[in-house]
């Protein structure tokens, strides 16, 4: 049975489904377009479709909400979705906004809205679910309490998109992949897109910096305090962050790394001496490395650890000690599916892939993909004049460099 009225917030992640009963997206925002002196009425969806792109569905082709799903006429614009000049998202831009109650109650903050199926067709914004700011409290963390009003009874404050609560929005993006919120944060104006960061606990933000373009990264740890973004620099990736160290100024790479555990600091350093197109420049020290005489069991018992990301976790790397970077001599490579072949007990020397040549540290990006492409790899030790081994480059970091900075949001061909 199709609703006539729906709260928009509920709406976010229902599926798509064609006239067949067939999935073709899910719902990522509403839109809605202002009115001079009605409330504001409902203009479509963004929705999400196979490849992760998303396009504009208006809602004179929705045949029908009915819960946790819209049933469209099969009829969907595959343009990318671009934002028109009178229109605003829901749930990125609208909820969360502050509001005058005009009953003289003061402030409020709106977590929800109705809209409601007009005579005329037309699904316009009925009703306000907002919560009242909280008046002072013996409660610690305590929360105003919630109302329902109408669009008459308040006056929002436009002036200041700034001062907008981000959780609800941070509600809707609490699931999503690292990869698929850096998407979602792009599309964000960016007072909501810093909001949203400021909302995100330091490791979540660690792993979505990593995700995003150069402008959006310096744009957010810019707009940190000294300590939250060294603890967060702290969290990333050696090669990632030393990639952002890059792009700040001398003065502020230097303050934050002075915050940064010694280790992780001493790390970004060594990956700054290099040529940013180089093995050294895109290289990360993070690799998995063991002796010779360590047995396939000790070998898999580290590739398991749920920290190791998925393209380290690979190949196992064999050197004489130290065995961090910098270890001692280079002796060789062991492949995971190696690993799975032979009994726990057998030693990595014996198993020893010797004919993989690690690359130097000034291996231009050119002759690693090459090398990569060529042998099907996933990962290639670099190592110094002595032979020593000093980081891997990895696949996912040669793609970060060949591809375009927008090659998130870049329209397909």
């Amino acid at each position: 049975m199709s609703a006539t009225r729906v709260f928009v917030a509920r709406l976010v992640g229902c599926g798509v489904f064609d006239p067949q009963g067939d999935r073709v997206g899910k719902v990522i925002d509403v839109l809605m377009a202002y009115r001079t002196t009605l409330p504001p009425r409902a203009t479509g969806f963004i929705i999400e479709i196979s490849g992760r792109r998303r396009v504009f569905l208006p809602i004179a082709r929705v045949t029908a909400i009915a819960p946790g799903q819209l049933i469209t006429n099969g009829l969907i614009d595959l343009r990318r979705f671009t934002m028109r000049g009178q229109e605003v998202r829901a749930i990125a831009q609208m909820l969360g906004r502050k509001v005058t109650l005009l009953d003289g109650a003061g402030l409020a903050s709106i977590e929800d809205f109705a809209i409601e199926q007009g005579k005329r067709g037309d699904w316009v914004l009925s009703e306000l679910f907002v919560r009242k700011q909280k008046k002072n409290s013996a409660i610690p963390f305590a929360k105003g309490p919630t109302m329902f009003v109408q669009w008459q009874e308040v006056a929002e404050n436009r002036e200041n998109p700034a001062d907008q609560d981000a959780r609800q929005l941070l509600s809707t993006v609490a699931d999503l992949r690292p990869a698929d919120l850096a998407t979602a944060v792009l599309d964000l104006p960016e007072h909501r897109m810093l909001a949203l960061a400021d909302e995100l606990d330091d490791e979540r933000l660690a792993d979505l910096l990593e995700e995003l373009p150069e402008e959006e990264q310096l744009e957010i740890i810019n707009d940190l305090d000294d300590a939250r973004a060294a603890e967060v620099l702290d969290l990333m990736g050696p090669d990632d962050a030393a990639d952002l160290m890059a792009n700040l100024s001398p003065e502020r790479a230097e303050t934050l790394l002075g915050l940064m555990d010694d280790e992780e600091a001493d790390d970004i350093r060594q990956l700054l001496q290099y040529e940013p197109y180089t093995a050294g420049g895109m290289m990360t020290p993070e690799a998995i490395i063991c002796a010779a005489d360590t047995t396939i069991a000790q070998a898999m018992a580290l590739v398991r650890r749920k920290e190791v990301e998925p393209v380290l976790a690979a190949q196992v790397f064999v050197t004489l000690p130290p065995y961090e970077a910098p270890t001692g001599r280079y002796l060789g490579v062991v492949h995971f599916q190696k690993l799975l072949r032979y009994p726990p007990h057998e030693r990595l020397g014996s198993i020893l892939d010797t004919e993989q040549e690690p690359v130097a540290l000034d291996t231009p990006i050119a002759q690693i993909h090459r090398y990569l492409a060529s042998y099907d790899l996933v990962a290639l030790p670099v190592t110094d004049d002595e032979k020593r081994l000093v980081g891997v480059v990895t696949v996912d970091d040669v793609l970060d460099h060949l591809l375009p900075d927008d090659w998130r949001s870049e329209e397909e061909r």
